[in-house]
């Protein structure tokens, strides 16, 4: 750990957190460029950069700009929403099973989809919307079935899967009852899912990133970090404990919310990516930006190796998240019970 005094005021900082964090961002955005150029009409790198700066080929600028590059940035915001999203959970809970993919966020914003497809014939625009208002019904549903000094921990955790559960099955049977081409465009969602997005799916998420971002990264890391001590010892510290875990709770939720909107219930980016972000930096405490970056970075490459593996079949991002995320959680159980904490 290094210092900076500057006057008055001291400012701590880890070298290698900013430098790992330095290289996420980069290896994000570098994966995002060649994802662009990748296709049936293949674009090199420097061409792709040529065409983003003004001065390509007007076929080259319409497929940059107008096809692939809503794709590419509903990429890299879907994972960095779920990145941080991921992180600020698992420090709340100080779980790291304590993933919207296990506490009920996926699975409402799930029924929500359904809901609006199966019973109302909804169209994409109100399907998004369903999926935010699952998303929310299901986070405002777990902290009032946990209460206002309980959301937070195991309680939080275990009241998550118990929705989860429930709303698995209410899944299942609105899936049942539609007919087969909603179930198919149903189905087609809850893989998660790239593929045709536009500016108009990822605008909403965008927006609230660029307001969500720098509010909890000032805002809400330090008392986070000193949440993760225990509730008496922030409240000691001067943390209105309550408040910032109501106001982080919110930004969570709500970014799990427009992420699923915009791509569908993409599984375990959310899971994986604080815990690699900790390990790479090798920090403690919530490694909030190391993780957004992370988390771009991990559904921008499962989105370009779902492109590129088999050759004239794409799989949907959600699938090769699930593949990968599948095989980590289970190192990731098999770890947690060698070191006694399952």
């Amino acid at each position: 750990m290094s210092f900076v005094r500057t006057g008055g005021v001291s400012l701590r900082y880890r070298p290698r957190a900013i430098v790992c964090t330095a290289l996420l961002a980069v290896a994000a955005v570098a994966l995002a460029v060649v994802m662009i150029g990748s296709g049936e009409f293949r674009l090199t790198p420097a061409e792709v950069l040529r065409t983003l700066a003004g001065d390509g080929a007007p076929a080259d600028a319409f497929i940059v700009r107008q096809i692939r590059l809503p794709r590419a940035a509903a990429a890299l915001a879907v994972g960095a929403a779920l990145g941080l999203a991921g992180a600020i959970f698992q420090s709340l809970t100080r779980n790291p099973l304590g993933s919207p993919d296990f506490i009920g966020l996926s699975s409402g914003a799930a029924t929500g989809v359904l809901a609006a497809i199966v019973l109302f014939g909804a169209g994409s625009a109100a399907a998004a919307g369903g999926a935010v208002a699952g998303a929310l019904a299901a986070g405002a549903l777990i902290y009032a079935l946990t209460g206002r000094h309980g959301a937070h921990g195991q309680r939080l955790v275990l009241v998550g899967v118990g929705i989860t559960a429930i709303l698995t099955g209410v899944n299942g049977y609105l899936l049942t009852e539609a007919r087969i081409e909603d179930a198919a465009r149903a189905v087609l969602w809850l893989t998660g899912s790239l593929d045709g997005r536009d500016w108009a799916d990822t605008g909403p998420l965008l927006a609230a990133l660029a307001v969500l971002v720098p509010a909890v990264l000032l805002g809400c890391a330090r008392p986070l970090r000193m949440l993760e001590m225990g509730d008496d010892a922030a409240h000691g510290l001067g943390v209105p404990v309550g408040r910032v875990r109501v106001a982080l709770l919110a930004a969570a939720v709500l970014l799990v919310a427009l992420a699923a909107a915009a791509a569908g219930p993409v599984a375990f980016v959310a899971l994986t990516a604080p815990q690699l972000a900790r390990r790479l930096t090798r920090t403690p405490g919530p490694n909030l930006l190391p993780s957004l970056c992370m988390g771009a970075a991990l559904l921008t490459a499962a989105d370009l190796l779902g492109q590129r593996a088999f050759p004239g079949h794409q799989l949907p991002a959600g699938v090769v998240t699930g593949l990968v995320g599948g095989g980590y959680l289970i190192w990731l159980l098999i770890t947690q019970r060698r070191t006694g904490r399952l």
